[in-house]
């Protein structure tokens, strides 16, 4: 394989080791949500709150780009790619392939931005009970 593959494959493999990792905090979060007392659970929730603010900016931008690269995707031609194939005009292939590098990673990002979405709407779903709870608790007393 190039060095290039090998570098691509390494940061994918690295990007998808760090999904792996925030899908299990989601999950360890969200099993351990009833051992957890409101405060709890009120702190994590605004960390969770506080990093996603502090990177929204960020996810826009890699939510655009994402979506410029798809419909470039899209737009890209099964025909043209053939024909630079047989003509061998190697910088308009290795530009398809410098983009299709950039759209899986771009992707990758988006899919973490989105698991940390996912962490922060968890707790806020689960404060929103707690609080629905503790308010009925004090309606029957």
């Amino acid at each position: 394989m190039s060095t290039r593959i090998d570098e691509f494959t390494k940061k994918l493999h690295d990007n998808l080791e760090i999904l792996e990792d925030q899908a299990k905090s989601l999950k360890e979060s969200t099993q351990s949500a009833s051992k957890k007392t409101q405060a709890e659970i009120q702190s994590k929730l605004d960390e969770a709150k506080a990093k996603l603010e502090a990177k929204k900016q960020e996810f826009d931008q890699y939510r655009a780009k994402l979506k410029t690269l798809f419909e470039e995707k899209q737009s890209e031609v099964k025909v043209n790619v053939e024909e630079w194939k047989s003509q061998r005009e190697v910088e308009k292939l290795k530009h398809r392939a410098d983009r299709a590098e950039e759209y899986a990673a771009t992707a990758a990002f988006v899919a973490m931005a989105a698991l940390e979405e996912a962490q922060e709407s968890t707790l806020a779903a689960i404060a929103a009970r707690l609080d629905a709870e503790a308010a009925a608790e004090g309606n029957e007393k």
